[in-house]
């Protein structure tokens, strides 16, 4: 009896395989054959993982922006989903001049997950050609003051139960923070995916679930600038009758002595990260939380070594000064 290996049809391995993937395993389907790759390059399979991961890409804007990429749906998955990693660069630094031009403005397009169900999505434009963003912090707010977003998720706190809260919180809500440079065709993922961390505001008591990815900086080493912290931020408050609302979603970036980078600095370095940045596929998920934690280390080592240094240096100038009060007095004594 002779057997053959079934064969699936292209409307088929379309129409009843091929949908069901995600992003990853397209991609690595499209590497078995010179088939599968025609088949899984189609841009409506494309256009429905990227909808399906991100809705905020579904706003209009977005999505005839993206079909202008090299390879539409599928250039812009393969920018923004793996996680970013940009290591330090020798050539980079953040005195260089900004290519205005090229870059007259940045999209965010974010979306927060509870449980990996998306309770919150929203784009943003921000322009960058003034003298206001060159000279300003960089911080990019996509909620206005005062401004709320209801959620469903439900919460009725007591006392005991204050702690394992937040660390539900923690382990349950995740970000997605894509920046696209429209000009360029380009775009990033800022997040870490996962919490860094979790804590309630000292005076309001609302909760602050804090994201973060580090970029390299000036690429001096030993400056405050050799790699700089990008934080996102979202707090949540929770309302009368236990909902909890997303209150404010708002990004800056920092260098390793916690000063605020200017809107042009800034910009330099994301332009930096999109052009040079490694996008890496995530392997236990925790990645991001590792990188940040790495990066807090370093700063810590940093701030003693600084302090170190001033120690020997208002030694240097006390010795300095006593060797002067000391010869002053020599001369007035032998002159008298």
């Amino acid at each position: 009896m002779v057997t053959t290996e079934p064969i699936f049809l292209p409307d088929i391995l379309n129409t009843h395989i091929l949908t069901r993937l995600d992003g990853p395993t397209l991609a690595a389907a499209s590497c078995a054959s010179t088939e599968l790759h025609a088949l899984s390059t189609d841009e409506k399979l494309w256009q429905k993982i990227c909808t399906s991961t991100w809705p905020s890409i579904s706003d209009p804007r977005i999505s005839d922006l993206i079909s202008t990429f090299p390879s539409g749906h599928r250039s812009f998955f393969s920018d923004a989903y793996p996680l970013l990693h940009h290591h330090r660069s020798q050539g980079t630094t953040l005195d260089r001049p900004v290519a205005a031009a090229t870059t007259p403005e940045l999209i965010s397009a974010v979306d927060i997950y509870y449980k990996d169900a998306p309770i919150f999505s929203k784009v943003a434009t921000f322009e960058t050609l003034s003298s206001w963003f060159m000279s300003s912090p960089f911080r990019v707010e996509l909620l206005e003051p005062k401004e709320f977003f209801p959620t469903t998720i439900l919460h009725h706190p007591s006392s005991s139960e204050k702690d394992l809260w937040l660390k539900h919180l923690e382990e349950n809500i995740t970000l997605s923070w894509i920046v696209i440079d429209p000009k360029e065709k380009r775009a990033l993922n800022l997040s870490s995916r996962k919490a860094v961390s979790v804590q309630r505001h000292w005076l309001t008591g609302e909760v602050e679930v804090k994201f973060a990815t580090v970029m390299a900086g000036d690429g001096a080493r030993g400056s405050a600038a050799e790699e700089v912290e990008c934080e996102m931020v979202v707090t949540c408050g929770e309302k009368e009758g236990g909902e909890v609302q997303v209150r404010q979603v708002w990004m800056g970036m920092m260098d390793m002595e916690g000063r605020n980078l200017s809107g042009n600095n800034g910009l330099v370095i994301l332009q930096g990260a999109m052009e040079a940045g490694e996008r890496k596929k995530e392997k236990s998920g925790k990645e991001g939380i590792e990188r940040y934690e790495e990066f807090v280390d370093k700063k810590k080592q940093w701030k003693d070594r600084n302090e170190r240094r001033e120690k020997v240096l208002d030694m240097a100038c006390v010795v300095s000064g006593i060797s002067v009060f000391v010869s002053f007095w020599s001369l007035v004594l032998y002159m008298w």
